[in-house]
């Protein structure tokens, strides 16, 4: 295997080593080396057979090629270690492998050697066809229609209209769209461009002078272009986005990319590493996969605004600069603000409660930050966080709405063709929950995970009190494969402002809704309407309530049952879409060592 290898690794040129034949040859393989390092004699010997050859080709009138093991090698009968150092001859097995392995070597050396001139002659041949085509200069025909500017997703037929692929009759509409090379395919006589432009992707036809010119030879993807002419349809059993295509009379280079080791498949290629395509995520987004990604992000914020705003929910604008905790002190990003300690919020529903009295029941949708240094798939340092308070409501009531909410949501981005086809690129397999909910209380999913042998963090059977670890969390809800409300968290698992269950004050009347693949998506509960409760929930986390004095008049000034919770809209959408990882949902993720680009 070492001398297949080494064959294989050395160099079809090494045999023109100007160094002189000598009459002898040695190799050892134990303490030799096979490099241009090496000359083949006694105190220099080679590794292997194979090598010498190579350097010091057999001829008849010699060289005479000696070899030992120095170190592995059989000692004498008597036991002395010496017998190693002996250079013999080599046994006429080792001589018939060697020589069959060098006539390998030599007819691939020649294959080498005609690729080598095959591909020096095309790139001759392609050096003076590139510079023949300087030669060429396209023009636009001032005779033909002027051109409407158009974006791709425009579709109108009174403003792009096609000319059709079997019939001879009116021409299609002569438009000037401008974009991105996505792909690029080059025939004989005829170039495909894939244009994209953020809106949709267009075919686009290149063929006669077009094709001939340097630019057209040099097209790489990634290159921003001009491209003028007819719309047409796709000819039948042809294939083009939105079936149709752009018969092209004139283009122009706006902005080159770069082409061989820069290209952008060089430098995200499909099998690059984690780390290159987060460093790379501004060239990552414009794949179809990422962008499709990132679509469905903005559709599913506009759906979630739209079933709101059908809901009587008031979008407001919370701070994120806060000077109080929501989800505990180990969590939060301190920042100094003017010569006072503050914080990048953890959520805002603090703030929200504060709008009750008097803009109603209120929604926003805004950056929340958690200086949690976890790894996993579902965790960031930044995400997106979609929260609403509700005033004058029961659990249920919390439970019920939360429900509503994401099924109007889900029908809502569904309902638009486009998004629904990337959703179903993404994840073929995603389908509307069935309503209602699975309810289960905390405690049943401790039975239940304990009835089937998952346990906890530790090894160990769950027990009442534990916070449910997210592994055990998603098998759970993976095996169900339903949507799940989990609810009646124990106290002292849960936030100081959780309302406690009136029928079990062991409990607070919370939910987390879990989803198949990805698990907690919603965390929710009743607030803590009574004042004196609430100072109760201060001390019982050891929070100084003098900072929270907006919060607690809250209770002072007219306290209401009340509610809300607050929704990771990267876990949403990586339910939705199907990855891995909530980071495939972010348009440039944060989390532990991440802050670039």
């Amino acid at each position: 295997m070492a001398e297949s290898s080494t064959a294989e690794g050395l160099s079809a040129r090494t045999d023109l080593l100007s160094i002189a034949s000598p009459d002898k040859v040695y190799i050892d393989d134990d303490a030799g080396v096979d490099s241009t390092s090496a000359y083949g004699t006694e105190t220099s010997p080679f590794k292997t057979l194979l090598y010498a050859y190579i350097r010091f080709p057999p001829q008849s009138k010699g060289p005479s090629y000696l070899t030992r093991k120095s170190e592995t090698g059989e000692v004498s009968a008597d036991g002395d270690p010496a017998a190693r150092l002996e250079w013999k001859p080599p046994t006429k097995s080792a001589t018939k492998k060697a020589h069959n392995l060098y006539e390998q070597h030599k007819k691939k050396a020649v294959r080498e050697k005609e690729l080598l001139a095959q591909k020096e002659k095309e790139n001759v041949k392609r050096r003076e066809q590139l510079e023949e085509a300087k030669k060429l200069v396209i023009t636009q025909d001032e005779r033909l229609p002027k051109a409407v500017k158009i974006k791709i997703r425009e579709k109108d037929p009174k403003i792009v209209k096609l000319r059709s692929a079997q019939e001879t009759g009116d021409k299609g509409t002569r438009v000037r769209v401008s974009g991105w090379i996505h792909r690029l395919r080059s025939q004989k006589d005829v170039i495909f461009v894939t244009l994209r432009d953020g809106t949709g992707l267009l075919q686009c036809v290149l063929s006669g002078d077009l094709v001939k010119t340097y630019d057209a030879l040099t097209l790489t993807l990634e290159t921003t272009i001009t491209i003028y002419g007819e719309m047409w349809e796709v000819p039948p059993k042809q294939h083009a986005p939105d079936d149709r295509e752009l018969h092209a009379d004139y283009f122009e280079i706006v902005g080159k990319a770069p082409g061989d080791k820069e290209a952008i498949t060089n430098i995200i290629a499909p099998d690059a590493d984690p780390q290159t395509m987060l460093n790379n995520r501004h060239l990552v987004i414009r794949g179809d996969t990422a962008s499709s990604v990132l679509k469905v992000r903005a559709a599913v914020l506009r759906a979630f605004r739209q079933a709101y705003e059908e809901n009587h929910l008031l979008e407001v604008t919370p701070p994120c600069m806060v000077q109080t905790q929501v989800e505990g002190g180990s969590t939060l990003f301190a920042f100094d603000y003017y010569g006072e300690k503050a914080y990048l919020t953890q959520s805002s529903q603090l703030y929200l409660e504060t709008c009750l009295p008097s803009l109603g029941d209120v929604f926003c949708v805004q950056e929340s930050f958690r200086a949690e240094r976890s790894l996993t798939r579902r965790h960031l340092s930044e995400y997106t966080h979609i929260e609403a308070e509700l005033a004058f409501i029961t659990f249920d009531d919390l439970l019920t709405h939360l429900e509503g909410i994401i099924c109007r949501v889900i029908e809502v981005v569904l309902a638009d063709p486009l998004t629904a086809k990337s959703i179903k690129d993404l994840n073929p397999n995603f389908k509307t929950p069935a309503r209602p909910f699975l309810r289960m209380k905390y405690a049943d999913a401790i039975a239940w995970l304990n009835e089937r042998g998952i346990v906890n963090e530790e090894g160990t059977p769950h027990v009442f009190g534990d916070d449910i670890a997210e592994a055990a969390e998603r098998k759970m809800t993976d095996i169900i494969d339903r949507p799940i409300f989990l609810t009646h968290f124990p106290v002292e698992i849960k936030a100081f402002y959780m309302k406690k269950d009136p029928q079990d004050l062991q409990v607070t009347e919370s939910v987390d809704c879990l989803m198949p693949g990805v698990g907690e998506i919603v965390g929710g509960s009743m607030r803590m309407e009574d004042l004196e409760e609430l100072m109760g929930g201060y001390a019982r986390e050891g929070i100084e309530a003098e900072p929270y004095y907006w919060f607690t008049d809250q209770r002072k000034y007219g306290t209401t049952p009340h509610g809300g919770y607050g929704l990771g809209l990267e876990r949403f959408l990586a339910w939705m879409c199907a990855r891995y990882t909530v980071r495939e949902c972010s348009l440039y993720p944060r989390f532990t060592g991440r802050c670039t680009p």
